[in-house]
């Protein structure tokens, strides 16, 4: 089967190859891919940022079906359509794994970077971590849970009352998941982004989000306190890793207010203002990728239509057009690609 690789360190370096088709074991099932979304992750690997196991086929956000399943899977049959977790194994003893927090697992192997993914045609997953899709939820629809469930994660940090204010800094797919997710809560939802991000922020207008705000001509914090009688926002999410938007949070959140970092930066150690942090109690708290209690919250929120992310994907392509759907991304014009298996 044909298979997109990254076959060693540096730019580059991702190759469309035979691989041999996998075979599950005990407790795996073998899911035939439908589509598997780009990732950022994806992005960062194939420049280089980003260390994997090599050889390995990238892809961890993807949909199927059943196809194989192990002697000892019990709770799936083939036909069974699906969505797996990232996590492929885990050492199952630290604190970390014993309250299933598995993202923080220091062992933790996960598909698409230390173990084969869904750029191909099919894939093994622990049977674990394995999900069945509602029926009303569809295979393009069903390949953005994880990213959704990226998004859930990061809410389920802080505490979401009916009528906050939350700012989602970022407009790119993770920040529409995000706004989508917050909104779902009960917040008014202000999301935020530049010029070059007119057609991430017309589908945020389109899936009615409260506030969409181009902060190259409007000035975010009077914004903010002219919605807040001036106490500023209840909540900000910061979902685009750019060091201008995390200084801004800060700024516009009121005393006591709740800060999440989702985003990832390019530079691990950036400028940050703690003065800020201390004289406004503000509670600051980082979101590291999805666990497992997040991921059946998330097909509920796509079955019953709070949360729309088959409308985010503006191109699917077969994995053989990597290349184009790179270009797609960080051209900024596009919010998220799908790619298809080819024979």
């Amino acid at each position: 089967m044909k298979a997109l690789v990254k076959t060693k360190p540096g730019f580059g370096n991702l190759e469309l190859l035979d691989r041999p088709i996998p075979s599950p074991n005990s407790n795996e099932v073998k899911i035939k891919v439908h589509y598997a979304g780009i990732c950022g992750t994806d992005v960062h690997t194939y420049e280089g940022h980003y260390k994997v196991n090599f050889p390995v086929t990238l892809g961890h956000e993807f949909s199927g079906e059943i196809v194989e399943i192990g002697d000892n899977v019990q709770n799936f049959k083939i036909g069974d359509r699906v969505t797996s977790e990232t996590t492929f194994y885990i050492c199952g003893e630290c604190e970390y794994c014993q309250t299933k927090d598995y993202n923080l697992c220091n062992h933790r192997k996960g598909l698409g970077t230390q173990q084969n993914g869904g750029f191909t045609k099919y894939l093994v997953a622990r049977a674990d971590s394995v999900h069945t899709l509602p029926d009303n939820v569809s295979y393009r629809a069903a390949a953005m849970t994880e990213p959704l469930a990226c998004a859930y994660h990061a809410v389920s940090k802080i505490k979401v009352s009916q009528g906050d204010i939350a700012v989602v800094m970022g407009p790119g797919p993770i920040g529409l998941l995000v706004a989508q997710v917050v909104k779902s809560k009960g917040a008014t939802v202000i999301i935020t982004g530049l010029d070059n991000d007119q057609e991430r922020l017309d589908k945020a207008k389109a899936l009615h989000l409260d506030h969409v705000v181009n902060i190259q001509h409007n000035d975010l914090k009077q914004y903010v306190d002219n919605i807040t009688n001036g106490y500023g926002a209840n909540i900000v999410l910061e979902c685009s890793g750019a060091v201008p938007a995390a200084k801004q949070g800060l700024d516009i959140l009121r005393k006591k207010g709740a800060y999440v970092q989702v985003g990832i930066f390019k530079d691990s150690e950036i400028p940050f203002d703690l003065d800020k942090i201390i004289q406004k109690e503000i509670r600051v708290v980082g979101s590291r990728s999805q666990k497992p209690a997040d991921w059946e919250p998330s097909l509920q929120l796509l079955s019953s239509g709070a949360v729309n992310a088959e409308t985010l994907v503006t191109t699917e392509l077969d994995i053989s057009q990597w290349e184009e759907g790179y270009q797609h991304i960080k051209g900024g014009v596009g919010i998220k690609v799908l790619l298809r298996p080819i024979d």
